[in-house]
C-alpha cells in the first residue's frame, strides 16, 4: 500500500483504517470560509428577507448563483429548461463533487424550513473546496434545486439527465439539534378533488351532490384505517376547497394528502388502501373523484456510510454534538427529493442544529434561521461539508 500523500493521511480507529484529508486542505479550507463568512451570512439573510415559493424561486436562484459567479464559478441558469435552476461549476477534473442548494420557503411561513441556510452552506463548502480543487484533482459544482417543498424540483431535474455526472453529493439542512443521518420517509403528494352538483340545501336538497359530504366520508375511512398502518407510514393532509356558502351545497371540494412509508415498495401497497378510502366517498355520495399526483413520488434515502461517518468527525471536530434529545431529533425522518438523488449517486443529507424551542415548518422557526446562533450553523455547516468532500475526494481510487 502507498504511504498517504500530501493530500491525504489515514487514522485508526480499531482495526479499520479510514482515509482523510490532510489536516493542511482542511484548514486552507477553513481560512477560505472565514474570508467569505460574510457573503455567505448576507445571502442567507437576503433569501431569508424575501421569501419565494416554489417554483417561482427567480430572484433566490439568481442571488444564490450570483455569489458563485463572483467566486470564479461558471454558472448556467436556467439549467435544464427549469427557469429557477442552476448549475455552478469549478474545475475540470474527472471526479466530480457536488453541493446541492435549496432555497424554496413555505406558503405563510416563509423560510420556516430553513432554505437559505442550505443554499449559504451549499455555496461556502463549494467556494472552500473550490481553493483545493486543483490540489485534490477534483471538480466542484453547486447545483440549485427549486421546489423541494413539495414539487419535486430534483426529481425533475434527475429526469433531465441532471446528477448523473456527479461522484458524490451533499447537503445539510437545518434542524432543531445535529443529527447525522438522514432517514426519510418516501412519499406521494396527492391533489384530490370531488365534484357534485349545486343546489340550494333548504329548498332543493335532492337535486344536488354533496361533494363536501365525499370528502367527509374519506376522512372518516383514513382516520379507521390508521389503527391498521404500522409504525412506518404516515397519512395526513388538509382539505382546501370545501364549499362557498353554508346553505348552498357544495358542488366542488378539494384538498391536499400526503402519504408516507419508510420504502418505495411500502408507499405503493400503502397508497392503494388510501385510495380506497376516497373512492368510497365518492362511491357513497354520487361525486366523482380526481387524485392528481403534485409531484413525483420522492423515495427513501440511501446514505453513503463512510462519508456520512467522515461528516459525523468534522462536525463534532467543530464542537458540534449529536448527543441529543431523541424527541428534537425526528426531523431526520422528514421526506426530501434527495433520497431520489441518493439513488443514483452516493450522498449524504445530514441535519444540523440551529437550537431554540421551535421545530422545522412552525412560524418561529424562520426566526431561528437567522441571527447570531444561524450564523455559526452556517459557517459550521458549510465547513463540516467541505471538509467530508475533501475526505472523500481523498479516499477515491
Amino acid at each position: 500500500m502507498s504511504q498517504p500523500t500530501d493530500v491525504e493521511q489515514s487514522t485508526t480507529q480499531g482495526a479499520a483504517s479510514v482515509t482523510t484529508a490532510d489536516q493542511s486542505v482542511k484548514d486552507q479550507i477553513a481560512a477560505r470560509l472565514a474570508e467569505v463568512g460574510p457573503v455567505l451570512i448576507g445571502l442567507s439573510d437576503s433569501l431569508h428577507d424575501d421569501p419565494e415559493l416554489g417554483w417561482q424561486e427567480f430572484r433566490s436562484s439568481a442571488s444564490v448563483a450570483g455569489v458563485l459567479a463572483a467566486h470564479g464559478f461558471t454558472v448556467e441558469h436556467p439549467y435544464l429548461g427549469l427557469e429557477t435552476a442552476f448549475r455552478a461549476t469549478f474545475g475540470t477534473s474527472d471526479f466530480t463533487i457536488g453541493f446541492l442548494a435549496e432555497y424554496d420557503a413555505l406558503p405563510g411561513l416563509g423560510h420556516a424550513c430553513g432554505h437559505n441556510l442550505i443554499s449559504a452552506m451549499s455555496v461556502g463548502g463549494a467556494i472552500g473546496l473550490a481553493t483545493v480543487a486543483d490540489e485534490l484533482g477534483i471538480t466542484v459544482e453547486v447545483i440549485g434545486t427549486p421546489a423541494e417543498e413539495g414539487g419535486g424540483g430534483k426529481i425533475e431535474l434527475l429526469e433531465r439527465g441532471a446528477f448523473t455526472e456527479l461522484d458524490f453529493a451533499l447537503m445539510a439542512h437545518p434542524a432543531p439539534v445535529d443529527v447525522a443521518e438522514a432517514e426519510p420517509f418516501a412519499v406521494t403528494h396527492w391533489h384530490v378533488e370531488y365534484t357534485g352538483r349545486a343546489a340550494h340545501a333548504a329548498a332543493y336538497p335532492e337535486r344536488g351532490i354533496n361533494a363536501n359530504d365525499a370528502f367527509l366520508v374519506a376522512q372518516v375511512a383514513l382516520g379507521l384505517l390508521r389503527q391498521q398502518l404500522p409504525k412506518t407510514v404516515r397519512v395526513h393532509g388538509v382539505m382546501t376547497n370545501g364549499g362557498e356558502a353554508p346553505n348552498a351545497i357544495p358542488a366542488k371540494t378539494e384538498g391536499r394528502w400526503y402519504v408516507r412509508a419508510e420504502s418505495t415498495d411500502e408507499l405503493l401497497e400503502v397508497e392503494k388502501q388510501v385510495i380506497n378510502c376516497f373512492e368510497a366517498g365518492a362511491l357513497a355520495t354520487g361525486a366523482s373523484l380526481s387524485i392528481t399526483p403534485e409531484s413525483k413520488r420522492y423515495a427513501e434515502m440511501r446514505t453513503d456510510e463512510e462519508a456520512l461517518e467522515s461528516y459525523r468527525s468534522n462536525a463534532i471536530a467543530l464542537g458540534r454534538s449529536f448527543d441529543v434529545d431523541p424527541v428534537a431529533a425526528t426531523m431526520n425522518r422528514a421526506s426530501t427529493d434527495m433520497g431520489n438523488v441518493s439513488q443514483i449517486v452516493n450522498a449524504i443529507h445530514p441535519y444540523i442544529g440551529v437550537g431554540g424551542e421551535a421545530s422545522n415548518h412552525q412560524a418561529a422557526f424562520a426566526e431561528s434561521c437567522v441571527g447570531e446562533e444561524a450564523e455559526r450553523t452556517l459557517l459550521d455547516g458549510a465547513t463540516a461539508l467541505a471538509w467530508t468532500a475533501a475526505d472523500v475526494s481523498a479516499r477515491r481510487s
